[in-house]
């Protein structure tokens, strides 16, 4: 999914510098985000107060939407580099087309993971003929500077290890947890799982302590190491963590988003992650001109034009407030 933010404004992301060594609870509030004619986001990363949680940089939640007599998700062709996407789905299906020639819908619950390496371009809609609602979570991951230069690719895994315990499952989306490791190609060390919490569950979830962690809710009513975490806000929660109580009043559905903390600083402009203003330039020349991130074939549209560059130079920085 795009960043469609017509004045786009670059993200000072990574480095050490503000990653808090010890357990808190840190609520974020979502920012409302228009996406496209029919569809609104509720933003949790970059946000005011947190800009990444591990390798995890940016985070959309979205829906329960009722699509019936909606053309649904519109995202038009779109580049990036620097980063991979996750696609999540609780409801709904999404098509995904990209510059490599992919062509696949995703459904709830399994996994869209596309690599940006050094370019790709994509588009992602609702299928002509779709469900009635719409809800799910888009995610991006940021590679670090070893990997942002690899070749593009799209991986789909509908079939993902599961973990079970009283009270609770848990999908690996990306990287580890318990016993179980998700399909999903990961570069960094890192963490991405689903949890679907029964109705009166009182379970704790083992953690890595040397990770630093935060949850989301995408549904339900659910008390995260005590806090109540309503559906489209996020807990960051820190590192130190051996295990996380969760507690929930009703079926819940929540996503533990984690990983060792990112220490390479990052500019983060609109759908781009480099480490320098030229790169983010050659990078919207290279689409504007249509020389570098390939073509979406197949979707009914044109290609989303890139924002126009802040008056002030991008420089990478660390983790800001």
């Amino acid at each position: 999914m795009s960043n469609l933010e017509r004045e786009a404004a670059p993200s000072l992301c990574g480095g050490r510098g503000f990653v808090v060594a010890e357990p808190v609870r840190e609520l974020l509030s979502p920012r409302q985000v228009r996406l496209g004619e029919s569809s609104e986001v509720r933003r949790l990363l970059p946000n005011l107060g947190r800009r990444m949680v591990g390798a995890w940089c940016f985070v959309d939640h979205y829906g329960p939407d009722d699509i019936a007599d909606e053309p649904g998700m519109q995202v038009p062709p779109h580049p990036h580099m620097g980063l991979q996407t996750v696609s999540w789905l609780h409801e709904g299906e999404v098509l995904h087309r990209d510059s490599t020639g992919s062509l696949q819908t995703i459904r709830p619950r399994e996994l869209g993971l596309m690599t940006s390496g050094r370019a790709i371009s994509h588009s992602e809609e609702s299928p002509r003929s779709h469900a009635r609602f719409l809800h799910g979570a888009q995610l991006w991951v940021a590679l670090p500077d070893s990997y942002r230069h690899t070749e593009p690719r799209f991986e789909h895994h509908a079939d993902l290890p599961v973990v079970t315990a009283p009270g609770v499952t848990a999908t690996l989306i990306l990287g580890g947890l318990d016993s179980a490791t998700s399909p999903g190609t990961a570069y960094t060390p890192i963490v991405g799982a689903d949890l679907a919490l029964t109705r009166g569950a009182d379970v704790c979830l083992p953690l890595e302590p040397d990770f630093e962690y935060a949850v989301l809710s995408m549904s339900g009513e659910a008390h995260v190491d005590g806090v109540p975490v309503l559906p489209g806000s996020m807990l960051y929660l820190g590192c130190g963590r051996s295990e996380l109580p969760l507690r929930a009043e009703s079926e819940a559905g929540l996503m533990l988003l984690g990983g060792e903390p990112f220490e390479e600083e990052l500019i983060m402009f609109w759908n781009w992650i480099g480490r320098s203003q030229e790169e983010i330039v050659q990078a919207r020349q290279g689409w504007m001109e249509g020389t570098r991130f390939g073509e979406v074939k197949g979707y009914d549209g044109a290609p989303l034009p890139a924002p126009a560059l802040p008056p002030v130079p991008l420089k990478p920085r660390g983790r800001a407030r």
